[in-house]
């Protein structure tokens, strides 16, 4: 047991030590680079945001066979960008059937535009010159 504790310390200081000698940014570099949007960034979420900026409108239908996903886990990533008001949902009835329908806002077309800008400038980034 005491070999086991020793060996997790050694394994603990050498992840301090390799903490340490990670560079670090300088405060105007860490300034200039803006944090990703997490909200956007988030594979279904994404999907939901990118397919509305193609498309005046999806269903909720559209968007589940689009994004091959679950009823639920579409619920939960629309609602998410309908709170931060990137989408709009409208919830009505064609005869007796209910319809749910997405249509992306002017904030979620900025809030894209902002992501695949910051996207874009990662990517030039890492590119060899």
């Amino acid at each position: 047991m005491a070999r086991q504790v020793s060996n997790a310390a050694v394994r603990v200081a050498g992840a301090r030590r390799l903490v340490r000698e990670v560079p670090r940014l300088p405060d105007q570099a860490r300034v200039c680079a803006p944090e990703l949007d997490r909200l956007i960034h988030e594979r279904i979420r994404l999907g939901i945001v990118s397919a509305l900026a193609v498309n005046e409108s999806l269903s909720f239908n559209e968007l589940k066979k689009l994004l091959k996903t679950t009823d639920g886990n579409l619920s939960v990533h629309a609602r998410k960008l309908e709170e931060a008001e990137y989408i709009i949902c409208e919830k009505y009835f064609a005869g007796r059937l209910p319809r749910t329908v997405y249509r992306l806002t002017t904030t979620g077309q900025r809030a894209l535009e902002r992501y695949l800008d910051h996207m874009e400038a990662l990517i030039q980034s890492m590119r060899p010159r």
